[in-house]
């Protein structure tokens, strides 16, 4: 951890909905002036599209990316850890598209870009991916994290969210997608659910329709349709004040004393109410 170079995770596994918290934390920072460096967790997988379609035909059932054999947990430590000292490290991007691609000559969607040094001005890095506060026998990289947070859904909504996103958006099969989901699952109860444990802040969304069978889902359930717990690991960590919060989000309560619970169509408020003091608190002691 440090003061001068502070770093937040945002941490969750595929399908979960980090891009909603990563987009709050955007918000966040263009209305404070912050400037961010970026990381994204799939830029720190071991392997490109091509090589990791190879890697999978090779005998082990349970190789994913959610695990460690799949993704360079030293290289994201090492940065972490370099830019908590310096300021500095280096970092690459993964080329999802041919949009991402069109910049960078030479290079095709499922590669990464050259490794490169990240720029030295910035006030804080913010990364979002599967691996944040991830720990292993060879490497801790929850321990370089000043602010963690988890999105992890309950279970059978996740799988409702992951099924209908890479159907709509990827043109996958059902049977592909669940097959993908029954691989992944060795190493997201060994890799993935663990972090959830060393969080500071978990935002999981529960649904209050019925999830029972998510594989015949015909949508994901809406944000009225939903809850967002909310559980703070330490919450002297940044004085969490919950009788404002309570206060502020209308039909919010408290399931226990330090779990706040609000509806889902409130849980953008809810994260700019909690996220944007922890922050500040975050650049003023970096200052």
């Amino acid at each position: 951890m440090s003061q001068k170079h502070p770093i937040v995770v945002v941490t969750g596994s595929s399908g979960a909905g980090t891009s909603t918290v990563k987009h709050a934390f955007e918000q966040i920072f263009t209305r404070e002036k912050i400037n961010p460096v970026i990381i994204e967790g799939d830029s720190f997988h071991r392997y490109d599209r091509a090589a990791m379609k190879d890697a999978m035909v090779e005998g082990d059932e349970n190789f994913s990316h959610f695990g460690a054999k799949a993704n360079l947990f030293d290289k994201l430590e090492e940065l972490f850890k370099s830019y908590a000292a310096t300021g500095g490290g280096q970092k690459r991007l993964y080329l999802h598209s041919d949009e991402e691609a069109a910049a960078y000559e030479g290079l095709t969607p499922g590669q990464f870009t050259p490794w490169e040094d990240i720029q030295t001005d910035s006030d804080i890095m913010f990364y979002e991916g599967l691996h944040g506060g991830v720990v292993t026998d060879d490497a801790d990289v929850a321990k370089h994290v000043d602010l963690l947070v988890g999105v992890v859904p309950s279970v059978n909504l996740e799988w409702i969210q992951k099924i209908h996103r890479d159907n709509a958006e990827r043109g996958y099969s059902e049977e592909v997608i669940v097959d993908t989901i029954l691989r992944r699952m060795h190493d997201y109860v060994k890799y993935i659910t663990p972090q959830f444990s060393r969080t500071d802040i978990n935002f999981q969304r529960v649904s209050t329709v019925d999830t029972s069978n998510p594989f015949i889902a015909r949508d994901i359930p809406t944000p009225d349709e939903s809850f967002i717990v909310i559980r703070f690991r330490d919450t002297e960590k940044f004085n969490t004040n919950f009788p404002y919060l309570l206060s502020m989000i209308p039909h919010s309560f408290m399931s226990r004393r330090n779990t706040i619970v609000v509806p889902g169509g409130k849980m953008g408020l809810a994260m700019e109410l909690i996220l944007t003091p922890i922050i500040h608190q975050m650049i003023e002691k970096s200052q």
